[in-house]
């Protein structure tokens, strides 16, 4: 094997082991670049300077104004208590008894609001506070809340259902000639099949819990200080549906003089929250604010992963993996789904490794002359699959707020999610070929 792939291998050991170990992916990161280095006998200033660095600093300008608009938007919606009329409104329909109901209830809160634009960072806030009391309501073991929100704010919302404006799904949009609603079809089919596997692995959950005789325990305060129970008083339900609804309209449907674009259709929901809102704003500067602030842990995390990502790309072991991938006696389209999946695992990161793929194996593909909208779904919805490794900062962030660790809630975020959606693949694929040859 070539001696830089061996390199490439041990820096992704290196990240899982260390990560694992409680060390922060913006120290990892540049200390797996000089692994990657010395394996590659590349010059280490050199490639931290050059291609780590470039990487760092492309991803932000690309899209620090989408996690930004993001992020504030986030902020909006759950300190205008908008987030939480819209919990505790799906929570009237599903009910509060039946502990499925609730773990589906609590998914569903998660989905709604990531797919109206709320941030996966930023959406942990809004719905710990509404799940912890359910939880506890109903003795259940708190370390399945991770099951019921991973389900629920990743996968579906975030790379499969047409129009969502997360950024998995707008980045390929920047590319190529594809649209947030591109291959519809095939997103849906993934979508119905991590639903389906979810529901099966929150019953397998739920009985083995109950045989294990396992019961809710208070667990360690979130270091980023969620989980305190809101209260007082919220907007109407209908109200607080407009703003996301906003964010979807200004995103997906043609309008007279308004661009289609994402941070415009997020700035157009925190507009929308201001107005119906205003009066829940105990300060609306602060809001602002932290919106903002809530910014940096992301946007730092994603660039640290890409600025990695982009030193293996750099080097002659990646160039070997690229070769090979394309060259692999299969449709494209599977190589293209290995490849980010390999990125996404390596860097820790979907909106990571996607951004690899686009950057430097999309146009070999497009070449090709596949549908735009076929690479599109597919390379999302693989970037959403192996992404959630340890390392990952989505991964580290929830666990840390909702104050659980790796050893008692990171296997539901391995089946919930990793599992789930790439067997969602080996179905999704075979039908975008067949929709788009």
């Amino acid at each position: 094997m070539d001696l830089s792939v061996i390199g490439i291998i041990l820096s992704l050991a290196f990240i899982v082991i260390l990560a694992l170990r409680g060390w922060h992916i913006i120290i990892i990161a540049p200390l797996a670049v000089v692994i990657v280095s010395i394996f590659s006998d590349m010059n280490i200033m050199q490639t931290m300077t050059g291609p780590y660095m470039k990487g760092f600093v492309n991803y932000a300008g690309r899209f620090y104004l989408i996690f930004l608009a993001g992020s504030v938007f986030g902020k909006f919606m759950e300190d205008g208590q908008a987030a939480r009329s819209i919990a505790e409104g799906i929570l009237r329909v599903t009910g509060k008894e039946n502990p499925l109901r609730v773990m589906f209830a609590v998914s569903i809160v998660a989905l709604c609001l990531t797919y109206g634009g709320v941030s996966l960072f930023v959406v942990i806030f809004a719905v710990i506070p509404i799940a912890r009391p359910l939880f506890k309501e109903l003795d259940l073991p708190w370390h399945l809340f991770m099951a019921a929100f991973i389900f629920g704010a990743a996968s579906l919302s975030m790379t499969m259902l047409p129009g969502t404006p997360q950024i998995q799904n707008i980045m390929p949009t920047k590319y190529m000639a594809s649209s947030p609603t591109s291959a519809p079809l095939v997103g849906l089919a993934g979508a119905f099949i991590v639903a389906t596997f979810n529901v099966f692995y929150f019953r397998y959950i739920l009985k083995k819990s109950k045989a294990k005789g396992e019961r809710y325990e208070e667990p360690a305060p979130g270091v980023l200080g969620a989980g305190a129970p809101a209260s007082g008083p919220m907007p109407n339900l209908w109200l607080s549906l407009i703003p996301p609804v906003v964010v979807l309209v200004l995103l997906n449907v043609d309008i007279p003089y308004i661009k289609k674009d994402v941070v415009l259709a997020l700035t157009g929901g925190v507009v929308a929250c201001m107005i119906l809102f205003w009066k829940f704003y105990a300060n609306v500067l602060s809001t602002l604010n932290k919106g903002a602030i809530n910014t940096v842990i992301p946007i730092v995390n994603t660039c640290a992963d890409v600025g990695y990502g982009m030193a293996v790309a750099a080097t002659t072991g990646f160039k070997v993996v690229s070769a090979w991938l394309l060259t692999l006696p299969m449709h494209p389209i599977i190589s293209l789904s290995v490849a980010t999946n390999i990125m996404a695992a390596i860097t820790g990161s979907a909106s990571g490794g996607l951004g690899i793929i686009l950057e430097t194996m999309a146009p070999k593909y497009l070449a090709l002359g596949l549908s735009p909208d076929l690479i599109h779904r597919i390379a999302a919805m693989s970037s959403g699959a192996f992404d959630a490794m340890p390392h990952n900062g989505v991964v580290i962030t929830v666990l840390a707020v909702s104050g659980l660790v790796h050893a008692n809630a990171y296997k539901h975020i391995f089946f919930g999610h990793v599992v789930a959606t790439t067997i969602a693949l080996f179905f999704a694929i075979p039908l975008g070929i067949m929709i788009y040859g």
